[in-house]
């Protein structure tokens, strides 16, 4: 019998944390479901509206049940949802989008303008159940665990940016080595890059992507140049695809350095307020960017799953794995920058 109510992580107070409360179980309306959340991951996302920052305070309304990123499995149905079977084991897209935009009725739906994050502006995944459109439920295979699951967002964060050039034989630059950076390198030798190296200035960091993509070649910044990595490599003129993911305009300045004339960057990490940017460089050197937001509906999803079922291994990614009552413990991992995802189970 379903309960009236649930445990769920909220922030309830503007100011530092989140509290663990008594909410209601949502009630489903005719196109939604309802999932009972088995694990979640915890997002760079969460940490700022943890810490209660700026962005956070102007973005989050308050009471909001936070998080994003889960697995679980479906427990009830409204009416009109068909394809989709209780008992199912899925993730989902937390991107809830219009279907009125230009950009919907075109099938682009992840540049939908009207986009609302669950557990930002919707009630989201940190509670033993969740609503969710039926239209964004992703059905998890047998053969992607429920910890993988839940960290199928940020994967496709990485996915989405690693895939928007071809890396077949390519020399790959990847600034950041945050969780994301890292599977993304992992996602860059699965798709027949050549080298792939990923800078960084954290050591702990950088020891982690070692660890979880072995074949990488790592580069602490404060300690190495970039020019003697690429003469070490052999490269005659420099990468040809730099992903940016630290949100670093230092990074982004070395990259377009290091790069070659008509190299390519795909952006996903924001950096802080405005930036300096030397435009000059970027137009000499014929350089593409792109920015980069979230997954690709449905693509992203597609690919991600297809290339985990055929050798793709981000799991040792995740460094930390436990109860949802020692949540604070789970943070603390976070903001101390030394671990890699976080994974809390509900079950």
């Amino acid at each position: 019998m379903r309960p009236n109510t649930m445990k769920a992580l909220e922030k309830s107070k503007p100011e530092e944390g989140l509290w663990m409360v008594q909410a209601p179980v949502p009630e489903i309306d005719a196109d939604e479901v309802l999932i009972r959340v088995n694990k979640t991951g915890i997002c760079g996302t969460d940490i700022h509206i943890w810490n209660w920052d700026d962005w956070a305070a102007a973005t989050v309304p308050i009471p909001m049940i936070t998080g994003h990123e889960f697995a679980g499995e479906i427990v009830e149905l409204g009416r009109n949802v068909t394809g989709l079977e209780i008992g199912q084991r899925c993730s989902g897209e937390g991107h809830l989008i219009t279907t009125d935009s230009r950009q919907s009725r075109a099938g682009k739906f992840h540049l939908d303008p009207g986009t609302r994050g669950i557990g930002v502006n919707e009630q989201g995944a940190f509670a033993q159940y969740l609503k969710l459109p039926a239209f964004n439920v992703v059905p998890l295979p047998e053969d992607v665990p429920d910890e993988i699951g839940a960290i199928l967002d940020p994967l496709g964060n990485a996915v989405h940016t690693a895939l928007s050039f071809d890396l077949l034989g390519e020399d790959v630059l990847i600034t950041g080595a945050g969780p994301i950076g890292i599977m993304a390198a992992a996602v860059a030798r699965h798709a027949g890059a050549r080298h792939v190296v990923i800078t960084d200035i954290n050591p702990d960091r950088l020891k982690l992507a070692e660890h979880v993509v072995p074949t990488l070649r790592t580069v602490d910044v404060s300690r190495e140049d970039l020019q003697d990595v690429i003469a070490e490599l052999g490269m005659k003129e420099g990468f040809d695809v730099g992903l940016e993911m630290s949100g670093s305009q230092i990074a982004l300045d070395q990259m377009v350095e290091a790069l070659v004339m008509g190299g390519k960057i795909a952006l996903l990490g924001i950096p802080p307020g405005k930036s300096p940017v030397d435009w000059s460089r970027i137009v000499f050197k014929a350089i593409t960017i792109k920015g980069v937001y979230g997954r690709e509906m449905f693509e992203t999803w597609y690919k991600m799953i297809a290339m985990l079922q055929n050798g793709l291994d981000v799991s040792r990614v995740i460094t930390h794995e436990m109860k949802i009552d020692d949540f604070a413990d789970g943070f603390a991992a976070m903001k101390s920058g030394r671990s890699g995802k976080v994974v809390l189970d509900w079950t």
